[in-house]
């Protein structure tokens, strides 16, 4: 072996040793991404020139078909927003959610869980995502945190009758885990269309992962909690007012001072837009 042929074993071997190959799997090196010899081989010829790393180049992956899955978050978000401006009432709207495909959560949820309440309701509250209870019962909030929400809504004259509840994400996530941001994304214009279509005087987010998507903010909820924002859907600029959510006053119970704090604003709101 000449030196030049030495220093190009070492260059390979380094090569190989960066690319993280550590075993062989035969005597002499083979192309597992060229397609197999065929059944027939030519008479042998020259002997091959093994093609570097560099040049070997991957096909390109397929492209979606326009009756396939949206094939990015991205178009996901796009065909989301196209379908929820097409949904001319709160039915047409739940209607093509169920239908709507550009979200994996569908596929493990046992059903869609799209709204519960007074579609009139000048008041209107937007959680994250439903749970087991929910997920099972296809409404929001009927489980543990569901009947606190209902006596929270008691102490200030209001009940499922006179609000309007729904989530930014309108399928159970796995094991009841956090939506990831781009199932928050490509379900967000669902939301916004439904608070388009209720119109209500007040907007409660319940929770951080409701505050932060629904009002642009990057503020944690004990820093948001208790004061008012504005929505603006377009057509016209609704109070909105981030509040804790019942889960975490289970799991808090101290905070729930703070909530009634902001309840009784809610109220108070409620009461002077009434006059």
């Amino acid at each position: 072996m000449t030196p030049e042929q030495a220093r190009a074993a070492r260059e390979l071997l380094g090569f190989y040793a960066e690319a993280g190959v550590d075993a062989l799997q035969c005597e002499e090196p083979r192309d597992r991404l060229s397609a197999p010899p065929p059944e027939n081989p030519p008479a042998p010829g020259p002997e091959p020139r093994i093609a570097d790393a560099r040049e070997i180049r991957l096909a390109p992956p397929p492209r979606a078909t326009p009756d396939s899955a949206p094939a990015t978050p991205e178009i996901a978000v796009m065909a989301a927003r196209e379908a929820a401006r097409s949904a001319a009432s709160l039915t047409e709207l739940r209607e093509i959610l169920a239908k709507f495909e550009g979200c994996a959560l569908r596929t493990t949820a046992k059903q869609l869980v799209f709204a519960d309440g007074n579609p009139q309701a000048r008041v209107m509250f937007v959680g994250e995502a439903p749970g087991r209870d929910e997920d099972i019962e296809g409404l929001p909030f009927v489980g543990r945190s569901g009947k606190l929400l209902d006596r929270m809504l008691a102490a200030i004259g209001l009940d499922r009758k006179s609000v309007y509840i729904a989530n930014i994400v309108p399928w159970r996530p796995p094991g009841n885990r956090t939506p990831t941001p781009q199932e928050t994304a490509i379900c967000l214009p669902f939301t916004q269309r439904q608070i388009e279509l209720v119109d209500p005087d007040v907007l409660v987010c319940l929770g951080n992962p409701s505050t932060q998507t629904l009002l642009a903010t990057k503020e944690g909820i004990t820093r948001t909690r208790g004061r008012w924002f504005h929505y603006q859907t377009g057509m016209r600029d609704i109070r909105a007012m981030p509040t804790f959510h019942p889960a975490f006053l289970l799991r808090n119970p101290i905070s729930k001072r703070l909530a009634w704090r902001d309840f009784l604003a809610i109220k108070k709101t409620l009461a002077a837009s009434a006059s």
